[in-house]
């Protein structure tokens, strides 16, 4: 009886204890409980009223006393992990992966002597790995990756002596590889891949002889793979991918005969690959791609190896054939990836056995020469990259057997003739891609029957005749591009039954005719390109139903009338309607796209004004309404459009100031106001605009000075002022402009010299154009750096001087005008080849294609020769006529005294009346001839009789020959 009471008392006295613990442990779950928000209801049976270990998530002990695992992985929690959890003593398990649990790992699991699991991974958990995790000497499963975890990896992580699985991966971990790893004797599985690790792999990792899976993938590990690593006999899965690993592949990688993965993918790994890594026995995927290695793979022999499913060795250097054994009769290869090497010869014949193939990249090398029908036999291909190849001749019609083809790109390469009827029978195709080759005829309407088709692009061949009418079959298409074409005819009403499209590119062809309002029911279009055909007509007014549409592309055509369909999207990102025959103003609706970027309507005949709208779009970066007839001003809202760099608005009507607010423009790469009626000063708020690189206010009624500000533009390529009324001296701060390679002012009133420091500006190259202005002084020796000018046109002013010889160092010249202007001395030699109106019409200039230097000295000689002579002739005749006259003054005298003599001695007076007569020689002198005081002969006089006077003869004579030397002068 006192033993079955004791019995009682110690059963009593248990169960109280055990129903203690568990009420303990309910109360600390409840508070665990309360810091997550449960959208799913997990927690909906955790009540106090029941047991613990009925609770959803829970597990207990054996003997239901301990609650010792907790699992509520996946069940869409939020919230933080309570420290209260540490009081749950007996867990041995934690797993509250995959939720969306926020804040920092309690360091209070340190606490936790028993825990063998913990899974946090996949959360948004913060932080850093505490170090109390130290104390979990049974740990076995630390998965806390795929977090927002930081800091470095604790090296205290060498004392959890019992760690089977380390996962750390895809979290913001920085530092090293802690050497004490080395330590996890246990160790079988270590994720590290996607942190941002540094520094090298140690080697003390190799002190794992029972690792098994070994990833640090997508780090900045460096450095090269330790040749120790052939200690890790267990290693099955090494993935060292995407770091900035160097040197060689190790030969020692040979002995890790269960290595059953290999994953080196970009790294800087040089040189060849060692032949025993590719004859691992249990090899089932290589991947050394896009790293630095080199060598003929033709030698690589994988006959001992049945078990190879994928071999990628893409962008690399390896050259030569292709390996001869890949393929056995067993063999389960299903991927190669050989694309982006040097790889050349035939289409490998070799792959031709490998009928388990499934995908096969060849591209990016340098194969060429027919493509062969045997390609039928691989009868699983799915995916056929042969593209950026040099492979020639017709496309096989065998092709058309290979049944599940997906996608087949042949691209880049030289394919000729024609699309194959047979590529009808492909029913999963999926995506043909066949653009930049030769192929040549029509679009078989066979290829209408592959009703999988989703993406179709013959860009760049030579493909004629129609787009097949019944190309509405293909209901599932989604791409379509026939751009650079010769295809004709009009674009099918069909293609409306293509109501998945959303890339219709058709530009580059001869289509013709209207567009159908069809084209309204591709409600998924995003794309249309038509631009350079012939199409023609009004737009159809149901292209306002596509509301998805963000290019359009319709410029170099036909089209009339209004823009206004095009505008039923508010998504439009690129608007060209250039070279059209659109009317109208600009509809403001086109504003409502907020993300439209590049709007193009040159060329077209669009009235009105700049809409001020345009100014809301704050996106906008190209901007060209030029050919039109717009007119008012630049409306100051486009101050707004802040990302412009294209502001083309030539050949307008436009008026008013060059406003301002132009040098606001940061991003300002090109502007263009010819051609317009802009009135007023250049701004100089335009020097503001760094990043200028063409700058067009030429044909316009500007005045004022080039301002000084221009200089500034560091970066300017074009500046155009020419044929406006600018006025003042070119500043010398173009001189900054050291990137000009086009300057023209002309046809203004530019005054004062050649800047010197114009020579400074070595990339001009197009033109130098300064001709018809005012411009004065000589031509700047420093223009003969200029040595890259193909054009220089300084004519039409006022320019003397010399031409500097050092000009004839501009042998690039092709075009040379200096005509018209005060210049004088000796062509350089080398302008010799320059026609004779490029210097016409100055003062003195002499030598080719002028008269030569020596015959000018000549004639200046002759010429002042002459002028002594006729001075000396002068005299002459002066002094002779001034003796003659007295001489003939004396005989007069002498004879009237004479004659009166004799009339007073006369009888009667006599004479009757006769004509008295001066005699010379035999001959008597009229009173109408004179003296040629050079020949000594009579001449007659040539005035008339009437007042005739000698010495009015002789002054006449000597007046008219002076005239006459004046002339030669």
């Amino acid at each position: 009886m006192q033993n079955a009471i004791f019995l009682f008392i110690l059963l009593n006295s248990f169960l109280q204890a055990s129903l203690g613990a568990v009420s303990n442990d309910s109360f600390w779950l409840l508070k665990i409980q309360s810091e997550f928000t449960d959208p799913m209801g997990i927690f909906s049976n955790w009540s106090p009223t029941s047991h613990i270990c009925t609770w959803n998530g829970l597990e207990c002990s054996q003997d239901q006393t301990r609650v010792v695992g907790i699992n509520l992985s996946n069940s869409g929690l939020s919230g933080s992990i309570s420290p209260v959890i540490s009081h749950l003593a007996s867990l041995q398990r934690i797993d509250l992966s995959m939720n969306s649990l926020t804040g920092m790992i309690p360091p209070e699991l340190g606490n936790l002597q028993d825990l063998e699991e913990l899974l946090l991974f996949t959360n948004y958990l913060t932080g850093s790995i505490p170090v109390e995790f130290r104390f979990l000497k049974k740990l076995q499963v630390l998965r806390i990756g795929d977090n927002l975890l930081t800091g470095e990896i604790i090296k205290t992580i060498g004392e959890l002596t019992e760690l089977r699985v380390l996962a750390l991966a895809y979290c913001q971990f920085n530092g090293t590889i802690p050497s004490e790893i080395g330590k996890l004797k246990h160790l079988n599985s270590l994720h590290l891949q996607a942190n941002s690790l540094t520094g090298t792999i140690p080697q003390e990792i190799t002190s794992c002889e029972q690792l098994q899976d070994f990833a640090a993938s997508n780090n900045k590990l460096e450095g090269e793979i330790p040749s120790s690593i052939e200690q890790l006999q267990s290693l099955e899965i090494l993935n060292l991918a995407n770091n900035t690993i160097s040197g060689m592949i190790p030969s020692q990688l040979s002995r890790l005969s269960r290595l059953k993965y290999l994953n080196l993918f970009g790294n800087q790994l040089t040189g060849e690959v060692p032949l025993d890594v590719i004859q691992l026995p249990k090899l089932q995927n290589l991947d050394l791609s896009r790293n630095n290695l080199s060598g003929n793979i033709s030698r690589f022999d994988f006959s001992g190896n049945n078990d190879l499913e994928a071999l990628a060795l893409s962008d690399n250097s390896f050259t030569g054939g292709f390996p001869e054994n890949l393929c056995s009769r067993n063999s389960k290869l299903h991927h190669v990836f050989l694309s982006g090497n040097r790889l050349s010869g035939d289409f490998p014949v070799a792959l031709l056995n490998c009928s388990s193939l499934e995908v096969l990249d060849i591209s990016d090398n340098e194969f060429e020469n027919r493509l062969p029908s045997e390609i039928e036999n691989l009868r699983n291909l799915t995916d056929l990259l042969l593209n950026n190849n040099s492979f020639s001749g017709g496309l096989p019609p065998e092709i058309g057997n290979l049944s599940n083809l997906v996608s087949l790109y042949l691209f880049d390469n030289m394919i000729t003739g024609q699309i194959p009827t047979e590529i009808g029978k492909l029913q999963k195709l999926s995506v043909l891609y066949l653009y930049d080759n030769q192929m040549s005829g029509n679009i078989p309407v066979e290829l209408m029957n592959c009703s999988s088709l989703s993406e179709i692009d013959f860009f760049g061949n030579h493909i004629t005749g129609m787009i097949p009418e019944t190309i509405g079959k293909l209901k599932n298409l989604v791409f379509l591009q026939l751009r650079q074409n010769d295809l004709m005819g009009p674009i099918p009403l069909s293609l409306g039954n293509c109501k998945k499209l959303q890339t219709l590119s058709l530009g580059d062809n001869n289509l013709s005719g209207s567009l159908s309002k069809t084209f309204g029911y591709l409600s998924e279009l995003t794309l249309l390109s038509l631009y350079n055909n012939s199409l023609e007509g009004p737009l159809p007014e149901s292209l306002f139903l596509l509301k998805n549409l963000t290019i359009i592309n319709i410029s170099n055509n036909k089209f009339y009338g209004s823009m206004y369909p095009l505008l039923g999207s508010n998504s439009l990102s690129l608007l060209d309607v250039t070279n059209n025959s659109f009317s109208g103003p600009i509809p403001s609706e086109l504003a409502m796209s907020k993300n439209l970027a590049r709007i193009r309507l040159a060329h077209n005949h669009l009235t009105g004004t700049i809409p001020l709208q345009f100014g809301q779009l704050s996106n906008l970066n190209f901007l060209d309404l030029s050919y039109n007839n717009f007119t008012g001003e630049l409306p100051m809202e486009l101050s707004n459009c802040n990302k412009i760099s294209h502001f083309l608005v030539s050949n307008n009507q436009l008026s008013g100031m060059v406003p301002p607010w132009l040098g606001t423009l940061e991003e300002l790469g090109e502007l263009d106001l010819s051609k317009n009626n802009f009135n007023g000063t250049v701004p100089k708020e335009v020097g503001n605009c760094s990043r200028l690189l063409k700058l067009s206010v030429n044909q316009n009624r500007l005045s004022g000075g080039i301002p000084e500000e221009i200089g500034n533009l560091t970066s300017l390529n074009v500046l155009k002022l020419q044929r406006n009324n600018l006025s003042g001296a070119i500043p010398q701060t173009l001189g900054g402009c050291k990137k000009l390679f086009e300057l023209r002012l002309s046809e203004n009133s530019l005054t004062g010299s050649i800047p010197p420091e114009l020579g400074t500006l070595t990339e001009l190259q197009v033109i130098l154009d300064l001709s018809k202005n005012f411009i004065t002084g000589e031509i700047p020796v420093s223009l003969s750096n200029l040595v890259k000018l193909e054009r220089l046109n300084l004519s039409f002013n006022e320019l003397h001087g010399r031409v500097p010889e050092s000009l004839g160092r501009l042998t690039s010249l092709h075009a040379l005008n200096l005509s018209n202007n005060h210049l004088q001395g000796e062509i350089p030699s080398t302008f010799s080849r320059f026609p004779l109106n490029s210097f016409m019409a100055n003062d003195n200039l002499c030598g080719p294609p002028l008269i030569s230097c020596s015959e000018s000295n000549r004639q200046g000689k002759k010429q002042l020769s002459n002028t002594a002579a006729a001075g000396i002739v002068v005299a002459i005749v002066f002094t002779a006529t001034v003796i003659c006259l007295y001489l003939l003054y004396l005989m007069l005298r002498i004879w009237c005294k004479w004659k009166q003599a004799s009339i007073s001695n006369a009888d009667g007076g006599g004479g009757g009346g006769k004509e008295e007569k001066c005699v010379y020689g035999d001959r008597a002198i009229r009173s109408d001839e004179y003296w040629d005081l050079n020949k000594m002969t009579l001449l007659p006089c040539s005035h008339s009789r009437k007042d005739v006077s000698l010495t009015s003869c002789i002054f006449h004579h000597s007046m008219s020959r002076e005239n006459s030397m004046r002339s030669l002068v």
